[in-house]
């Protein structure tokens, strides 16, 4: 095991990125001591740490189109256009197994970030310290609008990214000298303010949480400061970052196969095409 952070953002289905990255990862043997996870970068790190390679760009690929796992339906019927039900019963449990006895026997450190609706304010969770550490990455990667709050402990959370949409600095404060970021963004993008639609829409459903609905109206910004940020960190050797070399066109939503299927292939390009800087930024000794 590899005494260093892996960072993992979100982004839904633009997840393949770091799916790719994550398999030539888990090929290689790099296998990093502590893992976090924002929203779609929890599920990632879910099979990551159960070392099932393969197995996050197959549920994709296979389920994107299905019903039962992403639809404006399910949005109506369950509060959420991703079924959480379907996802972590039936698919985990019989059609593409989620190896859970793997899962929880890891020694790797693995956290997942949720934002506490009550606060707007960033919260983490970690495997083996969180009583129910499923309902933790469903909040985790429960969309504002596009799903319901998820109660964890009797509290009531959403997706990570309304309030700590890259968890870099959590690694650096938990001591690790070594941090490896994976994006789902290319260098240089930016968010736009949020738009007078989305915000109405926001007052409506969150008017309730005023702390919620002010870190949700301030993510953009708060998102284009980290990005400048990492660029600083990137700079100064402090940490190391992966992310797609073009502008991603795939959106939170994508039911286009191929281009999922392209986004996956360009982490797993990037991956190996960097493989060397990598370990050598790990401290791993390159053979071969």
């Amino acid at each position: 095991m590899t005494e260093g952070a892996l960072v993992l953002e979100g982004g839904s289905l633009r997840g393949v990125f770091s799916a790719g990255v994550l398999d030539v990862f888990m090929e290689q043997g790099i296998e990093m001591s502590y893992v976090n996870g924002v929203s779609a970068g929890s599920m990632c790190g879910m099979s990551y740490i159960s070392k099932q390679i393969g197995r996050t760009i197959r549920v994709d690929l296979d389920y994107v189109n299905d019903k039962r796992f992403m639809s404006f339906r399910s949005m109506v019927k369950n509060r959420s256009i991703f079924n959480f039900d379907f996802l972590f019963g039936e698919l985990s449990e019989t059609l593409i197994p989620f190896d859970f006895e793997a899962f929880e026997a890891s020694k790797q450190r693995f956290e997942v970030v949720a934002t506490r609706c009550k606060t707007g304010k960033p919260e983490y969770f970690g495997k083996g310290e969180c009583e129910n550490f499923i309902e933790a990455v469903k909040a985790s990667s429960s969309l504002p609008i596009m799903s319901r709050m998820i109660n964890v402990g009797g509290k009531k959370y959403l997706d990570g990214g309304c309030s700590m949409p890259i968890a870099y600095q959590r690694a650096i404060d938990e001591g690790y000298e070594k941090v490896i970021v994976i994006l789902t963004r290319n260098r240089g993008y930016r968010k736009k303010p949020v738009d007078k639609w989305t915000r109405r829409a926001y007052e409506r459903y969150f008017k309730p949480l005023p702390r919620l609905l002010k870190a949700l109206e301030e993510a953009p910004e708060r998102y284009n400061r980290m990005q400048e940020e990492i660029d600083e960190l990137e700079k100064a050797g402090r940490i190391y970052v992966i992310r797609p070399d073009k502008p991603v066109t795939v959106s939170r939503t994508e039911q286009d196969r191929k281009k999922l299927e392209a986004l996956y292939e360009d982490g797993r390009r990037l991956a190996t095409e960097q493989l060397e800087d990598i370990k050598k930024y790990l401290g791993i000794e390159i053979t071969g």
